[in-house]
């Protein structure tokens, strides 16, 4: 079955690039100049993946990243400008999964679109039936339907908060580094990336526990280890 994945980009040159070098890879590529279009393309066949910019002629990759959110779990990279740092953060609030800064090296982008899939693969296989549900404190993650509830409450999550929930739970208790979520969650050991990425996750993650860095119900920070769930 092909794999298809949506590039968004208003310049033409970068746009380009990427379709030659996704398709090399044997990837089937939706390519536009601009959001209508691309999310209009969204409506009519499915994607694997998208990559989009930030600044868009007729819109920001941003409103495009919370407006596929509402009905796609698909892995999301945005396309930031090197120096802007916010961009990145503003990325990940509104659901995308990963980041990369122009100017960036083709092979590079390969690898993130892979490590990406790789772990979409794995969010969407099913499990077997015993391990299908976890639950700590009022917090139930069904690893089957992809479904995490709080106190009876359906949770939001995107499909990289979901996972790093569901290793925490699955460790019980035990510390996460943030490089371990990262290696589980991208399988990638051989390009460098800061943590500011898992950072931001469990921030998110928090708020939508109702939790707090201070006095955590769920998610303790271990200084200069890592993570786990608090029990």
């Amino acid at each position: 079955m092909p794999i298809n994945i949506l590039v968004v980009d208003d310049e033409k040159e970068i746009a380009d690039l990427l379709e030659i070098y996704l398709t090399n890879e044997n990837y089937t590529v939706y390519k536009f100049y601009s959001a209508k279009e691309a999310m209009q393309c969204i409506q009519e066949h499915k994607m694997d993946l998208a990559i989009l910019d930030v600044m868009l002629p007729d819109g920001d990759g941003f409103s495009m990243c919370q407006e596929i959110r509402k009905n796609h779990l698909f892995p999301i990279i945005m396309l930031t400008a090197k120096d802007h740092e916010s961009d990145k953060i503003i990325g990940l609030t509104f659901g995308a999964d990963d980041y990369i800064t122009k100017p960036f090296r083709p092979l590079e982008v390969i690898a993130r679109v892979k490590a990406q899939l790789r772990r979409y693969t794995r969010y969407n296989t099913e499990p077997s039936e015993t391990d299908n549900l976890l639950v700590h404190r009022g917090l139930a993650i069904n690893v089957k339907t992809h479904e995490a509830i709080l106190d009876g409450i359906p949770m939001n999550l995107t499909p990289t908060e979901f996972l790093i929930l569901n290793i925490l739970c699955e460790e019980n208790g035990n510390v996460v580094s943030s490089e371990q979520l990262f290696h589980r969650i991208w399988g990638d050991e051989y390009f460098v990336k800061n943590n500011n990425s898992i950072t931001t996750h469990i921030r998110h993650l928090r708020e939508k526990l109702g939790d707090s860095v201070e006095n955590p119900k769920y998610i303790k920070t271990v200084w200069g280890v890592g993570y786990k769930l608090e029990k």
